[in-house]
Formats: C-alpha cells, structure tokens, sequence
C-alpha cells in the first residue's frame, strides 16, 4: 500500500498523544511507581557494595537487600521530617525577615539619596502585600501531606520490587514462550539495569558530596535551614544543567532576608555557585563522563517534556525514564533509528 507510511505515522502520532494524556491522567499512581523502580536501582547497587565488604559479604543477599531498605526508609523519613519541621519554622520567621528586607531597602534608599519610599511601598504591596502567609504555609504543608503520601506508596512499591526481583527473570521466560524473544528481552533488561544503575550510583554520590560541601557553606554563613537547603540542593543536581544552580537561588534569597545585607548574601551566593561549578565541570565528567549515550539536545528537550507531565518529579526522572525509552527502541530494528536519533554517540553494534 503506498499510503502505508503515513498511515503508520499518523498512527504513530495518536499513541503518542494517547500516552502523554495517560502519563497526565495518571501522574498521581505512576510517578510513585516509577520513582519505586528507579529507587531499586540505587538499593540493587547499595546490596551489591555490601557484598563487597569482607564481614557484610558472608550474609544472606535477602538479608542485606532488607538492610538497604530499612535505610532507604529511614532516609526518606528524616527528609519528610525536615521538610515539614522546615515549613513550619519558616512560617515562623517570616515577619523578621519582612522586617529585615524593609530595612535593607530604607537603607538603599538613604545611601544613594532617593526618595523612593512610595515605589517600594508600591513594589511591596504589590508582592508581600498580595501575599496571605498564613494560607500560603497551610497550602505547602497540605502539599508535603501529599508528597509525604506518595513516600509511604514508594517505600512500599519498592519492598515489594526488592522482593520480586529475582523471579522477574523467570517470569519473562515463561510469559515469552519463546527460548529467543526471552533471551533478547533479558539482555535488552539486563543493559538497562547496568546503564541507570550506574549513573544512578554514580550521581547519588555525586549528589550527596555536592549537598555536603553546600551544607558545610550554609553552616559557616550561618544560614537558616542549612541542612534542608543542602538536601534540596543535592536532589535537584539530578535535574541535567538547570536543577542545581536554580537550587541555589532559594538560600541565597532567603539568607537576603535573613541578613539584610547585600555583601553577606553575595558572598554566599559565590561561594555554593564556585562548589557547584567545580562538581559540574571537573567532579562529574570524570565521574560520569557520558554513560548514558544521550544527546545534550535530547537531555533538554526530555528535561521540558517530563517537567510538563509531572513536574519536578518528571524533571528529576527525565534522564533515566529517556536513557531507558532509548535502550528499547534500539532492541528492535524497526525503532533502532529512534535510538540512533537520541543518542550522542553512534555505536556500531
């Protein structure tokens, strides 16, 4: 049929369309499944290290992979614990630092001689006047009731994967038939295994040497809410060229308001963009380099469309939800030039 390429592309384009209004649809049961299932990939790797450890080594793999779990648990706990604690404490502050901006802003206006008092009562009407606190603070913490929600469903998705994990194999087996088709579906599963279980490791330690040098920053500026900020700070560096030094501007806004001092803030402000420029640029292309095989373009648009589907959750998940998308499209020759498109490196095998 000589309109059978446009009838496959037109096809093509309703179920894309058809899943991106599923993704939508149903962001709220498949973000925390799919964050589960990116979780084990860290906890697969976390048991794998233990195994490593001379005395850890020797006990049962179920036991260590209940070990990991109970600290993955305990981990996401704390930073749902500080998350709310942090809320709570800013809703404290926040008439000293309205106080504190408006005196850096009288002291502007005195130092250079202007009479600009109706422009800033003007500019802070317009923000802080528009702005109810108190049902600002009760929105965010019913958002952290949700989130804090939707960390009990990936705790437990993920128990239940750890649990299954080593049947799935045999599951594919059996719901294949065939010895060939199941033999192609392993290997496709196993390179995703070790492709995002190594950039996940990777980056988490990246992640975490980033936050703890910002928190050691924070500490000695004597910022409020140091080791939350840190946290944010290393979550969003998941985010590819954007997530850490956007993380950046919320301390440093908030130590403007903390402070009242433009110095001060300017100094803390170069001094996380310096740690967070030295991990970039020199930390983690040596770390990483390009494990992932995926197009800096590709990594950007991706980063747009899962923020557009889901949100922070969709920005942080974009690079290994696309590295895996392309490892299917290239398991099988009618999308391989999908893969081949994606990719930032053109591999012959």
């Amino acid at each position: 049929m000589k309109d059978a390429p446009l009838l496959n592309l037109v096809l093509s384009l309703i179920l894309v369309l058809v899943v991106g209004y599923f993704l939508v649809v149903g962001r709220s049961i498949l973000v925390p499944i799919v964050t589960a299932v990116i979780s084990v990939y860290l906890m697969v790797s976390a048991t794998e290290g233990l195994k490593s450890l001379p005395v850890l080594g020797h006990l049962p793999t179920a036991i260590l992979r209940a070990c990991v779990l109970i600290v993955f648990a305990a981990v996401v706990y704390v930073f749902a614990v500080v998350v709310a604690a942090t809320v709570r404490d800013i809703a404290a502050v926040a008439p000293v630092y309205q106080d504190n901006i408006e005196r850096l802003l009288s002291g502007l206006e005195t130092r250079f001689d202007v009479d600009s008092r109706e422009i800033i009562n003007d500019a802070v009407a317009v923000t802080f006047g528009q702005l109810n606190l108190r049902a600002t603070i009760l929105a965010a913490l019913g958002s952290f009731t949700i989130v804090g929600m939707s960390i009990f469903l990936i705790v437990v998705y993920a128990g239940f994967l750890m649990a299954e994990r080593d049947s799935f194999g045999d599951k594919i087996s059996v719901a294949l038939g065939d010895a060939d088709k199941a033999e192609r579906a392993k290997a496709m599963i196993s390179e995703i295994n070790q492709q995002i279980g190594e950039y996940l490791t990777v980056k988490t330690l990246i992640n975490i040497i980033l936050g703890a040098a910002c928190l050691a920053i924070l500490l000695l500026f004597g910022a409020d809410f140091a080791l939350f900020w840190a946290i944010v700070i290393a979550l969003l560096n998941y985010i590819p060229y954007v997530g850490s030094l956007l993380a950046v501007v919320f301390p440093v806004v908030l130590s403007l308001a903390q402070s009242g001092s433009l110095f001060h803030t300017l100094a803390l402000g170069a001094c996380l963009v310096s740690a967070q420029i030295v991990v970039g640029n020199w930390l983690e292309p040596r770390m990483i380099g390009r494990q992932m095989n995926l197009s800096p373009f590709v990594v950007l648009v991706a980063l747009s469309v899962w923020s557009a589907l889901w949100g922070i959750p969709g920005a942080i998940l974009a690079v290994p939800m696309t590295a895996m998308i392309a490892i299917v499209m290239g398991a099988f020759p009618s999308t391989r030039f999908v893969a081949v498109l994606l990719a930032a490196r053109i591999q012959d095998d």
